[in-house]
Order: C-alpha cells, then sequence, then structure tokens
C-alpha cells in the first residue's frame, strides 16, 4: 500500500488504473493529445480496436481473451451481464467481436485499457496482433524485389504464356518411368502427353482442399522435368501471393532453393529464416503455429545431402541446430513446425526420396503442347516469317519436336533458330541434338564479339573462349558423374572456370543466381551441360592415357579414342536411371562433321577423316542385335545414337514396313529396338501403332515395356494365344500404362486370355476402347471380363463380336450395365444370343443411362426378343444408336419397336436389315415415322416391303423432319414406289441419303429421281447400284446434276448407262460444282463413254473420286483416260 500511494502522489489516480495487483498503467499515454472534440476522441480510441480487429479475431486465445475479460470486470468498465454476453456469444471469434462491439459503443476508457492490456502483454499472442501486419507486409515487399530481379528471364524463358492459366495436374503418385529414366527419355516415350486419367488443379488451388470434407494438405510435392518451368511457376506464385492474389490466409510464404542449403552444414529453423529473410526480425512469430506459414524448397534435385527419412534424429525444437538434411526431413516429417504447410520442387527421379505417406499431394507441371509451341513461336519472333519457318522445321524433325515440349529447350530451338535464319544458313538447320546445341554454343560465344558487315569466322573467334568452354566442359563432365547440377563460387575456380572475363560464352551458358544465403551458379538447362560434359570428353579422350570417369589419375591405364568411347558406352548402358543417355547421345553426334563444323574455333577438333564415326556406328549397330531380350530404354537410346550420326538406313527399312505393314518374320532383336525408337519419334506411329500380323509371343514380350507408352494399338491378326494375354495384362495393369485403345481382333484368345485381360481391366485407368471380335473367349471369358466391367471406370467402348459368348455370356453383361456407369458403346454380334439374353438385356437397359450404341446384329433374338428390347426404349431415352441386324424379326416385332419409337425421344440410329419385315411392319414404320422427331438413320436393307411398303414410308417422309439416312437396298421395289418417294422428296428438306440399291427401278423411277433432284436441295447422297437404269436415265440424271447443287455423292455402278449416258454426264460435269463422288463402274461405258468423262473433268474442279472399272477400256485405253483425268483434275482419285 505505500507503494501504492506513492504512485498516487506522483500522478493523478483519474488518469491511472490498477494493473494485475500493485502494476499500473498510465493512460495519458494512450489518450489523444489535444482532441478538438469528444467525437473526435472517441474515434480515435476507438481506432486501435478497428484497426486490428482482423487480428484479434484470428489470433486470439480462450485463455488470453478470459484475462482481458476478467481484468476489464475488476476494473469495473464490464458488467456482469456484458461478461456473460460475450462468454455466450458463440465461437472464439464471435466473442472476440462482441467484446469489441462493447467497448467501441461506450466512452474511450474501456478501448484504452483493452489496447494497453495487449500491448504490455509479454504473450506470443498479443506480439501477433500487434506486429502481425506490418511484418507481412514488409515480407511481401520484400518478396516482390526479388522475384523482379528474375522477372527478364521468366520473360524469356516462356514469353507470351500466362503461367497461372497452365493448370497444374492432379497425380496418384510417381510412375515407374519418372523415377527410372532420364528427363528427356520421360518425354520422348511419351511424346510430350500425359496420363489421360488425371485431373487438372489450378495453381490458385494448390493448397486448398480438393472436397468440403477433406483437409487441406500439408506437405504437397511438385514434380517436373528440368526445364519444364518449376521454378518460374514458384516465382509465380510467390508474387501473386505478395500481391494478394492467392492463398489470402496464408500469413507467411517462405521460399528456398535446396542449392542454397548446400554451402552450410548445420542449421536450426530460426536461423535458417534469419538468414534467408533478414528483414523478419522475429522467427519465433513467422513460426507460430497461429500463423499460417508456407514453407517453399524449391529444387529437390540440385541438393546435395542425401535425404534419410527411416534413421534421421527427431527433433521438434525449431531453435535446435542440426545438419541440413535432417533439418530438411524433420519438417517435412512433422516434427518441425507441425502446423506448417511444406511445397517442395524436384525433378521426378529424386522425388522418390520423399516416402509417398508424407505427401498429401502430388502435382506435375505439364510440357507445352503444340499450340503452346507455336504461341511461343509467334510471341518470340517479331520477324513474321520465322515462327511458320521453324515450325515447318519442327515438324519435320519430329525429335527436335518432341524436346521443344520442355520449355526451356523450346526456348534454346527458337534462339537458335533464329540466328541461324538471321545469318542465311536456313539451309543448314540442324536435323539432330547435337547440331542443334552445336549451333547454340557457337551462337553464344559470337554474341559478344564484334561485328562487321561482314559474319565473324568461326575460326576467329577470341582465344579465351576455347580454353573457357574446355574448363566449362570439365566442370560439366564431372558435375554430370556427381549428379551435381549447381555449382558454388569455389567450384569453378577448382574447375578452372573464371567469368571476370565477361565472356559471352560463360554469361550466355551458365546462370548466376544471389541468395541473402550464398550465390549459386547452374547451366542454362540440363542439356546444355550434357552437351558441353560431351565435348570435353570427345576432346579429353583423343589424349587421355587414364579412365575420364575417374576424376583422379588413380585408374588402369586407357588410351585411344574408342576405348574411351567404350567405356563411355557401357557406364550409360550400366547407368540404371539413364542419366548419362543424353551426354552419349552427344558423344557419338560430335563424331558427325555436320555437327562438329560449328565449333571449329572453339574446340580443338583436330582432323577427322570419318573413321571413328564409321566405327562407333558399327559398333553400336553391333550391340542392337546382342541385347538383352528386353529391349529397355537404355537400349532405345543406342537407336538415338545412330540418328545422331546420320546412320538411319535401317531406321528407313522398319518404318517403310511399319507404314506398308510388312514386318510379319523380320522382327530381329535389333529391328525390336528400331521400332521401339520408332515408338517414340515416328510419326507412323503418334495416333495410332499398327502391329497387325507381325508378332508373337517372343517379340510381345522384348517390346513389353515400350509398348506401355503408345496411345492407340493394333494387334489383329497375331494369332495371339492366352499366354500372351498374360503379357498384355501386365501390360494394361502397369501404373505407367499410356494405352488408350487396343484392338486385339481376330486372334485366338481364350477365357483364360480373357481372364488375364479382366484382371488387367480392375485397375487399368486408361483404356477407354477394346476390340476382342473374332477371338474364342466364350461364355466363360465374357464373365470375366463382366465382373472387371463391374469394377472399370475407363473403359467406354468394348466389342466382343463374334467371340461364342451366348446366353450365359449375355447375362452376365446384362448385369454390367445395370451397374457400370462409363461404357457408352457396347458390341456383341454374332454371337449365338437368344430370346433370353434379349430379355435381360433389355431388363438392363431399363435402367442404363449411360449406353448409347448397342449392336446385337447377327444374333437369334427374334420377336420375343425384340419385344422386350422395345419395352425398354419405351423408357431408355440415351440409346442412340440400336442394330437388330439379321435377328427373324417380323411384323410382330416390328409392331413393338414402331409402338415403342412413338414414345421414345432419344434413339437416332436404327438398323434392321436382314429381318423378314413385311407390308405391315413398313406400315407400322411410316405411322412411328408420322410422330418420331428423333430418328435420324433407318436402315431397313434387304426385307421384304415390296412397293406397298415403300409408298407408306414414302408418305411419311412428306411429313418427317428428322430422318436424314434411308436404307431400302434389297426390297423388291420397282418405278411404282420410286415415283411416290421422289414425289416426297420434293417437299421433304432434310433427306440427306437415300440408297436404292438392287431394286429393279428401271429408267422410269430414274428418271422419277432425276425430276426430284432438280427441286430437292436437302440430298446429298444417292445410291443406285444396280436399279437396271440404261442411257435414258443417265441423260436424265445428267439434265438434274445442270440446276442440282447439293449432291455430292452418285453411286450408279452395275447399270448400263452405255457411251450416250456417258456423254450426257459428261456435258453435266462440265457445269456441276457439287458433285465429289461418281461410280460409274461396269456401265458399258467403252472406251468413247470414257473419254467423254475424262475430257470433261477438265472444267470440273471439284470431283475426288470417280470409278471407271469394268467398262472393256483396255490396259493401253485405261493409261490415256488415267493421264488425261490426272492432267485435267490432279487431285482426283481415279480408278480404272
Amino acid at each position: 500500500m505505500e507503494r501504492k500511494s506513492h504512485y498516487d502522489s506522483i500522478l493523478d489516480r483519474s488518469n491511472r488504473i490498477t494493473w494485475q495487483g500493485d502494476c499500473y498503467v498510465d493512460l495519458q499515454s494512450f489518450a489523444p493529445r489535444s482532441p478538438s472534440t469528444k467525437g473526435e476522441s472517441e474515434s480515435r480510441d476507438s481506432d486501435w480496436i478497428h484497426k486490428h480487429l482482423q487480428q484479434l479475431q484470428r489470433f486470439m486465445t480462450s485463455s488470453l481473451l478470459g484475462e482481458a475479460l476478467s481484468y476489464l470486470r475488476k476494473m469495473d468498465l464490464l458488467s456482469a451481464t456484458e461478461e456473460a454476453q460475450v462468454q455466450t456469444a458463440g465461437q472464439l471469434s464471435d466473442r472476440v467481436s462482441a467484446l469489441t462491439n462493447i467497448l467501441t459503443s461506450r466512452d474511450p476508457q474501456g478501448s484504452n485499457t483493452f489496447q494497453a492490456f495487449i500491448e504490455n502483454s509479454d504473450s506470443q499472442v498479443s506480439q501477433l496482433i500487434i506486429m502481425h501486419d506490418p511484418m507481412v507486409k514488409k515480407h511481401k515487399e520484400e518478396l516482390l524485389q526479388r522475384m523482379e530481379q528474375h522477372r527478364d528471364w521468366d520473360l524469356v524463358s516462356q514469353p507470351g504464356l500466362n503461367v497461372s492459366s497452365r493448370a497444374l495436374l492432379l497425380v496418384d503418385g510417381l510412375s515407374d518411368l519418372q523415377q527410372k529414366e532420364h528427363d528427356l527419355m520421360q518425354v520422348e516415350a511419351i511424346r510430350g502427353g500425359m496420363r489421360n486419367h488425371i485431373r487438372q488443379l489450378d495453381l490458385c488451388k494448390l493448397l486448398e482442399p480438393l472436397t468440403r470434407v477433406s483437409l487441406p494438405p500439408r506437405v504437397s510435392l511438385t514434380v517436373g522435368v528440368a526445364g519444364i518451368g518449376k521454378t518460374t511457376l514458384v516465382r509465380h506464385f510467390v508474387k501473386q501471393w505478395s500481391q494478394g492474389s492467392v492463398c489470402t490466409d496464408i500469413s507467411f510464404v517462405l521460399p528456398f532453393a535446396f542449392c542454397e542449403f548446400n554451402s552450410t552444414e548445420k542449421l536450426s529453423v530460426e536461423r535458417l529464416v534469419k538468414l534467408a529473410f533478414p528483414h523478419l526480425t522475429d522467427p519465433c512469430l513467422v513460426l507460430s503455429s497461429a500463423c499460417r506459414t508456407l514453407l517453399i524448397f524449391d529444387g529437390l534435385d540440385e541438393f546435395r545431402c542425401p535425404l534419410n527419412f527411416s534413421d534421421a534424429t527427431i527433433c521438434t525444437d525449431p531453435k535446435k541446430e542440426l545438419s541440413v538434411d535432417e533439418l530438411v526431413t524433420n519438417i517435412i516429417r512433422g516434427n518441425l513446425l507441425p502446423k506448417a504447410a511444406v511445397w517442395v520442387t524436384s525433378r521426378p527421379g529424386v522425388a522418390s526420396v520423399i516416402p509417398g505417406g508424407l505427401v498429401d499431394r502430388v502435382t506435375e507441371i505439364p510440357g507445352f503442347s503444340p499450340n503452346d509451341i507455336q504461341l511461343f513461336l509467334n510471341h518470340y519472333f517479331s520477324e513474321k516469317d520465322f515462327p511458320s519457318k521453324i515450325w515447318a522445321h519442327l515438324e519435320s524433325h519430329k525429335i527436335l519436336m518432341v524436346m521443344s515440349y520442355i520449355p526451356s529447350i523450346c526456348w534454346i530451338v527458337a534462339d537458335t533458330l533464329r540466328y541461324l535464319l538471321q545469318n542465311g544458313w536456313q539451309d543448314s538447320l540442324p536435323r539432330t541434338c547435337t547440331e542443334l546445341y552445336s549451333h547454340f554454343c557457337t551462337m553464344k560465344a559470337e554474341a559478344g564479339e564484334p561485328r562487321g558487315r561482314e559474319p565473324v569466322k568461326m575460326e576467329q573467334l577470341h582465344g579465351s573462349n576455347r580454353k573457357l568452354l574446355g574448363s566449362l566442359g570439365r566442370l560439366a563432365f564431372y558435375g554430370l558423374l556427381k549428379r551435381k547440377y549447381a555449382f558454388t563460387e569455389q567450384d569453378l575456380r577448382a574447375y578452372g572456370v573464371d567469368l571476370s572475363t565477361q565472356s559471352s560464352l560463360g554469361t550466355g551458358i551458365l546462370v548466376r543466381e544471389d541468395s541473402p544465403i550464398c550465390t549459386a551458379y547452374r547451366f542454362i538447362h540440363l542439356t546444355v551441360q550434357e552437351f558441353l560434359a560431351a565435348t570435353f570428353y570427345h576432346i579429353a579422350s583423343k589424349r587421355a592415357i587414364f579412365d575420364l570417369f575417374s576424376e583422379s589419375a588413380m585408374s588402369w591405364p586407357k588410351i585411344g579414342f574408342q576405348n574411351h568411347f567404350r567405356s563411355a558406352l557401357q557406364h550409360s548402358q550400366q547407368a540404371e536411371d539413364g542419366h548419362l543417355d543424353l551426354f552419349m547421345r552427344f558423344l557419338t553426334g560430335l563424331l558427325c562433321p555436320v555437327a562438329a563444323k560449328p565449333l571449329v574455333g572453339l574446340l580443338a577438333l583436330g582432323k577427322d577423316d570419318g573413321s571413328h564415326k564409321s566405327w562407333a556406328a558399327g559398333f553400336i549397330q553391333d550391340l542392337l542385335s546382342t541385347g538383352a531380350s528386353v529391349v529397355s530404354l537404355r537400349a532405345v537410346n543406342l537407336a538415338y545414337c545412330l540418328q545422331e550420326v546420320h546412320y538411319t538406313e535401317l531406321l528407313r527399312v522398319i518404318e517403310e514396313d511399319l507404314r506398308v505393314g510388312t514386318l510379319g518374320g523380320k522382327l530381329t532383336h535389333g529391328h525390336c529396338v528400331v521400332l521401339a525408337y520408332l515408338l517414340h519419334v515416328s510419326p507412323e506411329c503418334s495416333e495410332e501403332t499398327n502391329l497387325s500380323a507381325c508378332l508373337n509371343y517372343t517379340t510381345v514380350k522384348c517390346l513389353l515395356p515400350q509398348l506401355l507408352f503408345c496411345n492407340s494399338l493394333r494387334l489383329e491378326n497375331n494369332n495371339f494365344k492366352d499366354d500372351v494375354m498374360e503379357l498384355l495384362g501386365s501390360l494394361l495393369s502397369a501404373k505407367d500404362c499410356h494405352i488408350q485403345r487396343i484392338s486385339l481382333a481376330e486372334n485366338a484368345i481364350g477365357n483364360k486370355g480373357a481372364k488375364a485381360l479382366s484382371r488387367a481391366l480392375m485397375v487399368n485407368r486408361t483404356l477407354t476402347a477394346l476390340d476382342l471380335r473374332g477371338n474364342s473367349i466364350g461364355p466363360k471369358g465374357a464373365k470375366f471380363l463382366a465382373e472387371a466391367l463391374k469394377m472399370n471406370q475407363a473403359l467406354v467402348s468394348i466389342s466382343f463380336q463374334n467371340n461364342a459368348i451366348e446366353e450365359e455370356g449375355a447375362r452376365a453383361l446384362a448385369e454390367v450395365l445395370q451397374s457400370n456407369r462409363k461404357l457408352v458403346s457396347l458390341n456383341m454380334q454374332k454371337n449365338s444370343i437368344r430370346a433370353d439374353g434379349g430379355r435381360r438385356i433389355a431388363e438392363a437397359l431399363k435402367k442404363n443411362r449411360t449406353l448409347t450404341e448397342l449392336i446385337l446384329c447377327s444374333n437369334q433374338l427374334g420377336d420375343t426378343g425384340t419385344v422386350a428390347l422395345a419395352e425398354a426404349l419405351s423408357v431408355n431415352h440415351t440409346l442412340l444408336s440400336l442394330h437388330l441386324q439379321s435377328n427373324s424379326i417380323s411384323n410382330k416385332g416390328m409392331a413393338a419397336l414402331t409402338k415403342a419409337l412413338r414414345l421414345n425421344r432419344g434413339l437416332i440410329s436404327l438398323n434392321l436389315r436382314e429381318n423378314s419385315i413385311c407390308v405391315e411392319g413398313a406400315k407400322n414404320m411410316a405411322d412411328a415415322l408420322r410422330e418420331n422427331t428423333s430418328l435420324q438413320e433407318l436402315d431397313l436393307t434387304a426385307n421384304l416391303l415390296h412397293d406397298e411398303g415403300v409408298q407408306a414410308i414414302a408418305g411419311a417422309i412428306k411429313v418427317n423432319r428428322a430422318l436424314t439416312s434411308l436404307h431400302l437396298q434389297w426390297n423388291f421395289i420397282t418405278s411404282t414406289a420410286t415415283k411416290v418417294l421422289a414425289h416426297a422428296l420434293l417437299s421433304n428438306s432434310t433427306m440427306q441419303l437415300l440408297d436404292l440399291q438392287e431394286n429393279a427401278i428401271g429408267d422410269e423411277g430414274v428418271c422419277f429421281l432425276a425430276k426430284a433432284l432438280k427441286t430437292n436441295a436437302s440430298l446429298q447422297t444417292l445410291c443406285l447400284q444396280g436399279v437396271s437404269a440404261g442411257t435414258a436415265g443417265a441423260t436424265a440424271l445428267a439434265e438434274a446434276l445442270m440446276v442440282n447443287k447439293t449432291l455430292h455423292t452418285l453411286d450408279l455402278c452395275g447399270n448400263s448407262v452405255g457411251m450416250g449416258g456417258a456423254k450426257a454426264l459428261a456435258n453435266a460435269l462440265k457445269n456441276n460444282r457439287s458433285l465429289i463422288s461418281l461410280n460409274l463402274k461396269e456401265n458399258s461405258l467403252g472406251m468413247d463413254g470414257a473419254i467423254f468423262i475424262a475430257i470433261a473433268l477438265k472444267g470440273n474442279h471439284q470431283l475426288t473420286y470417280i470409278n471407271l472399272q469394268g467398262n472393256g477400256i483396255g490396259e493401253s485405253g485405261a493409261k490415256v483416260i488415267s493421264d488425261t483425268i490426272r492432267a485435267n483434275c490432279s487431285d482426283c482419285m481415279v480408278k480404272i
């Protein structure tokens, strides 16, 4: 009390309040010094609360709020009722709002007291409330300044492309290809494509939950090959966050580069933050669990310390210093900073060191698409013709095109080709990787040289560049062996790299990056490091006496280029992850004079008589034929090496055999390797890989790993048995499988093979179309596959045609239709399915809402099965196409179908060919067509409609406005019914195809149709094959063609139009501009009639197909006519 009295004597008690017993706060220090009015004073007093309201709601804890309430209550600044009101307000943020509302609604003493309480508290929560916003603002400003330093390079590497619009790919994990292969080989194997069952994820949603009930990821891993844009993406994200565009709930984003950690041995989390971000004066607040903090670790592949997640020392103290690898391990594990989010980026092969169980989300950065490449070129060049020239060059050299899917390489390609075009070397543009990088290095060396009117000669380049290139090559080579991709200044000095001369070569090839922790250097792209490593080895191997793969001189003597080349090839083939693949390509490519020529003056190449090139090509070809039984990507890389030295004879032979389908019996091991290479680069394999009638068990086993990356596979007519299906089952089960369509038609697959396929389909997520027609899977095999289809969520089309699945198989597939929600096309043609099977399928169709095409041709459904299907059509409106050809359907079944068509609103195509539908059935169909508004294609070929039935349908066509295609072939129709049909065409405006083949309508019927063509403006295809038409009919058609502007296909095959009809048609062709296809096969035209047609084409430029076969022209006449047609109409395909 004496102490209290002492304080009272110093200050007026009215301006002081007690603080936790005998501590006091001077309210004068918080009151406005000279308020002009009471209202202004109250406003200023509440400003602090309004300013910090968001932080109060975000960081306030229940304990601190309770202390504040107790103190305000003690000071009589809060009533018991008001305290209870705050305590019962609900959630913590609601209670904070209730308190601040009370304090700001009354005189300023309560607000001042609350402010003083918070500001004088020593708790971390109070410090966060006060200091959070200023720290965040300062941090964002600092990050924006850092990101601005890299803006120019990011714009160069991806000009004209909106990084934020390029969505990430959400993947289940890393594939075997990604974990085990060289970056470029990954891109080449899949042709720059992506897995087709993955979903996209916008960058702004990277750290958000995927669903309303899921949690945000703590550890996110983003992978991408070297140069794909990982660091650019991180910088873009950091910039967006700093500008408040993404992840606004994150208080602090702390981006680190793994290469920064290589310069330190031990760190604590707090010291790491202090080193990297000196402006953050209190790391404890930044790392507080109350703040949401994101740690970004960019470039795991550049980290020199191996991460050991099994034996790392556990640490939970952010102040404790650990070895850098253990620090990173504990952060990822969540021992350190368990509340912080972590985002790691890495090349795929290195990312696998992080256990999958620790990673909550894996994303992948996609490469450029062809459209992206074109957009890049259009934005990169100011010269208008350069983009088109470079694009044409890339399209003709697929290796360069595939490499350009990587943005950084695309920039290298564009920059180099521009340099060559500007210097007038458009006739010597690079065709291989080695040629490209040779010109690139030459361009970088020449960039800083003085230039006059004449181009500088390579031999005259500054001498320092030669020494520097040698030093850079040595640094690159031994860095590559050690898997070292980021270098310190000490590394540069150790290998004699001197950048103090400001050489354009050094600054153009090495990128310097400064950070508060260290300075790092890296080659502008991994491929540049690999190329320079190859140049070093190429020069050094000609004079070295010890193994260059051993950096010290302590190794077995190795003398002569050939021995060193063998050694390099051996190391390359033994590297399981292929990290020396591209180095080996470059090393081989440098033996080609075309690739080495640009480097004259930069490298001491010496004279080369071509012997090394010939020897190396022969040596590699020998290796191709003696490799392992299974073609690996190491073996495929040998074929790439042959391409680099322009040894392409074997490649061309196999590619031609692949194109024309003559590979059968030719596939030795060496040929299989070349074929695997062609699967990567050949245009013949880009859309569809046709390996029909050329494979057996041995070759499939040999090629199996490379077939994984095909999009569409045709493996028809290979006599595959069940043992091959075991192999293909393992192929389709693989995580790396990219196959979307596969045809196994016309093989010998039984139920055991079907079982193997079914096991694969249960896990496969890529295959969308499977063709099994013409095998022997039987009912048992169908049941196996049906079980798989109940689980499979990818397959949309499957064909069981001609597999004898019978009733049992049909019942199993009917069960599939009741549960499967992906299948849209099911082909069960020619499977001995009877009425009961049809009934089961019909019951399933009543529930199914995804199937759009059902093919049941050539079965035994009869009227009973058809009636059941008709009942299903009454309620199913999603089925678009139904094929019931050759099912013994009579008028009874037709009556049920037409009744359903009156109700159905979805069916577009109905195939009823080769049944027993008579006049009554045709009349029922006519009645249905008057009401139905969806059916567009109707095929009644080979029934028993006769004139009476067709006349009824013709009557319906007059009013129907949906039908576009009508097939009435083989229906015993005469000119009588044709006249009614022709009359209907006068008023019909939707019919596009009319097929009357093999009906004896004669000249009279053709004349009726010709008259209709003069008026009709919708018919595009008219099929009149074998209708007994003669000269008169042809003449009538010719007159119609003079005025008709819509008919583009006319088929008059198998008639007798003769020379007179040909002459009339020829005159019509001179004026007609719509007809593109004309079939006059077997029409007794003779030589003169054919010549009339040929000469007529001189004035006609629309016709693209004409058939004049079987007209008694003879070989010599055929040649004359063919030459005449080609001279007059070069684009027209002629059959004579």
